[in-house]
């Protein structure tokens, strides 16, 4: 009995040593993030226990845990919402009831969940594109790309591109009373990637006649060639989102080779022809002072790995690694970063990238946000910073788009 009651107080003890995240001082409702930050590290130690034991890959266990929050779609009162399909790419609408004597505005939004995961369907992001909706009186797309590992990088961007440039075309916007020149592209986490690279593509390309207006990404990551900026150092074990699991995912982003992963987590991952690229993400030059602390710029190791990816090297996967050529043309953009979040340096580098060339950028940083924290807005796991954000983007959309 002795034996067994020491060998379960072991059990817990390494149980909650891999769980346990301290939470900084200045976070509000810390009770509710510790709960929220254990439920999520504990649904990550079951799914990797799970996948140890060969009974189901990591991804799979989670993706279960996030297919049981999908919704219907629901109409009330003031918005109709539709599940339909933009060519072969599955959407839902959200069309405001109410006439309208102009045309009206539209946002098109790309769901976060690490590429893996999510869709707009979810509760937390139906909640925010219905809220949109109603708010600015706007045509709101959520666009459902194909998810990794099942499908590979460049098919979610070739997803959120092909969705876009079918709405864009002046038939449909006319169909949905949408004003060609006020159409935005938002998305948060992954999805940020994808509205970053989308809206390179389309105002860089002369055969897309309707351009963006404006762009506004949340906490978006936005290059992967370095993986030990600053924010990856900080937040190595950090609230939700750890950097072993961050990296795991984006890695699934392109191959199921656990090679790639492990040579992210070294940062070696990178061929030699990469080196020219560093400079687009040198955080040494590109982050203000207050984030680069006494933390000392290293550039990564090249030429280590035996694999050969070449999306790795590809700005579509990477919008910071576009030149500056490609970001001149980009609209007024509104980022938003988080304090305690792992890709919280590649919002800040795109913003000096991006103002450099001489595009108007309006930032909010948010000293106690956390990443996903847009995922926290319904009961019974809101929190005050994700109804906080949801708040400033809509409003900062208001006013902007």
């Amino acid at each position: 009995m002795g034996f067994k009651t020491l060998c379960l107080g072991m059990l817990c003890v390494f149980f909650l040593s891999h769980i346990y995240t301290p939470i900084p001082d200045n976070i509000e409702e810390s009770w509710k993030v510790m709960a929220l930050d254990t439920i999520a590290k504990t649904f990550t130690f079951m799914g990797i226990c799970l996948e140890n034991i060969g009974i189901m890959r990591y991804e799979e266990f989670i993706s279960i845990i996030f297919r049981m929050d999908y919704t219907q779609p629901l109409s009330d009162e003031y918005i109709t919402v539709i599940d339909t399909d933009f060519v072969h790419i599955p959407v839902r609408l959200y069309l405001p009831r109410r006439q309208s004597e102009t045309l009206r505005r539209a946002v098109i939004y790309m769901h976060g969940g690490a590429f893996c995961f999510g869709s707009c369907k979810q509760t937390a992001f139906d909640f925010l594109n219905r809220w949109t909706a109603n708010k600015l009186d706007a045509v709101v797309v959520g666009v459902d790309y194909r998810l990794a590992p099942q499908h590979h990088f460049p098919a979610q961007l070739e997803d959120g591109i092909t969705a876009v440039k079918f709405f864009l075309q002046d038939k449909i916007l006319s169909k949905y009373g949408v004003d060609p020149s006020r159409v935005c592209i938002s998305g948060d986490s992954s999805g940020g990637t994808l509205a970053a690279a989308v809206t390179q593509q389309v105002q860089n390309d002369p055969e897309i006649k309707n351009k963006i207006k404006i762009q506004a990404l949340l906490y978006p990551g936005l290059q992967l060639i370095d993986t030990y900026v600053p924010s990856h150092r900080e937040n190595e074990h950090g609230i939700v989102l750890t950097r072993d699991i961050t990296i795991k995912l984006v890695s699934l982003y392109f191959t199921k080779d656990e090679a790639l992963r492990q040579a992210m987590r070294k940062n070696q991952h990178m061929p030699l022809e990469s080196r020219h690229l560093f400079k687009f993400v040198n955080w040494s030059t590109l982050l203000p002072e207050k984030f680069r602390k006494d933390h000392v710029y290293t550039e990564p190791i090249l030429g280590r790995s035996t694999y050969s990816f070449p999306a790795l090297m590809d700005y579509r996967a990477s919008p910071l690694l576009a030149n500056d050529s490609q970001l001149q043309n980009l609209p007024l953009t509104y980022i938003l970063t988080c304090q305690y979040d792992i890709l919280r340096d590649d919002g800040l580098m795109y913003i000096s990238r991006l103002r450099n060339v001489g595009v108007q950028v309006a930032h909010e940083h948010i000293e106690d946000g956390i990443h996903g924290a847009l995922s926290y807005m319904t009961a019974p796991f809101y929190l005050h910073v994700g109804l906080r954000i949801k708040d400033m983007y809509t409003n900062w959309l208001d006013k902007n788009l």
